[in-house]
């Protein structure tokens, strides 16, 4: 990856999603050793700059700059001069002073962490932006079906719920598609407009029907605090219509796996039995994310190399 950021999946070349997901595939084994950490990033100083709430991905990201020996700073918004009337280019600004390398950044504006690029000296990773992309949660769930499936190509990708809110139905869309998966949204129509169908996808609205042979699954959590009017009639109707179900799995090929981004909302978008089922690959994608912001660091830093 010659590239110096990280900042959509939309910007990637096949080339790179494939050095990414080869390089992670190696740094898989290192979580598993009695001593997770190699030297590969030592001296290297990397800032988790997140201005939304976060458990796995900022989690994700500390554990993998450290297993990589980088220093790890992991900033708070709420405990910061933001608070104060800091825009975000002078917290930036001020953090590189200390001679930092990477930025990880999580903002709910499209655009922060392209808008970072434009005057970082460090390194800018994009761990979402508003509602544009999420691509190493992308990468992860690549990874995550590679490792099950032992391919992308030909893969039939189902992604359902909340896709105008969310970054991660974007990257993963962008992903699938580039590495030859057929991908196909559903949705309330209020969340899923026509103009998704100018993407290389399939559109449809009944989720019955979009799940008939599906390989691959991807629920996606209600974007509540991201909607301002009425998207659905009631929270009940979403249920009954978009909710994944065993019985809805029947209709999926017999080996299909069923993911999501996190954090879950049980009996909402998929049932608990679904979630705790041997379908579920949930906490395999939290797995797979560590070795994903592992090789990511390190392809960007230089590490790899």
């Amino acid at each position: 990856m010659k590239r110096k950021h990280l900042i959509s999946i939309e910007e990637l070349e096949t080339h790179e999603i494939k050095e990414t997901l080869e390089t992670a595939k190696s740094f898989l084994e290192i979580s598993k050793r009695p001593i997770k950490k190699v030297p590969t990033l030592r001296g290297k100083t990397v800032v988790n700059l997140f201005f939304e709430p976060s458990t796995r991905t900022m989690s994700s990201f500390e554990i993998a700059a450290k297993r990589l020996s980088a220093d790890v700073m992991n900033f708070s918004s709420a405990s910061s001069s933001v608070r104060k009337g800091e825009t975000l280019k002078d917290t930036v600004l001020n953090l590189e002073a200390m001679n930092t390398d990477l930025l990880v950044i999580r903002h709910s504006a499209s655009g922060a962490a392209k808008f970072l690029t434009t005057f970082c000296k460090s390194s800018v990773v994009n761990a979402g932006d508003g509602t544009h992309e999420h691509p190493t949660q992308a990468l992860l769930d690549a990874l995550t079906v590679l490792e099950r499936k032992g391919r992308l190509n030909g893969m039939k990708v189902v992604i359902v719920g909340d896709i105008l809110h969310s970054r991660v139905a974007r990257s993963d869309t962008f992903l699938f598609t580039k590495m030859g998966s057929k991908v196909v949204l559903s949705g309330p129509s209020s969340l899923l407009p026509s103009y998704f169908s100018s993407l290389p996808v399939k559109v449809e609205y009944n989720l019955d029907k979009a799940v008939e042979g599906a390989d691959v699954i991807i629920m996606l959590r209600l974007q509540l605090e991201r909607m301002v009017g009425g998207f659905f009639p009631t929270l009940r109707e979403y249920r009954e219509r978009y909710r994944l179900t065993p019985w809805r799995l029947r209709a999926t090929k017999p080996d299909a796996i069923v993911m999501h981004p996190g954090p879950i909302n049980r009996g909402i978008e998929l049932s608990s039995d679904v979630a705790d089922s041997g379908r579920s690959v949930i906490l395999e994608q939290v797995e797979k994310g560590v070795a994903v912001r592992m090789a990511v660091l390190s392809l960007l830093l230089g590490g790899a190399r």
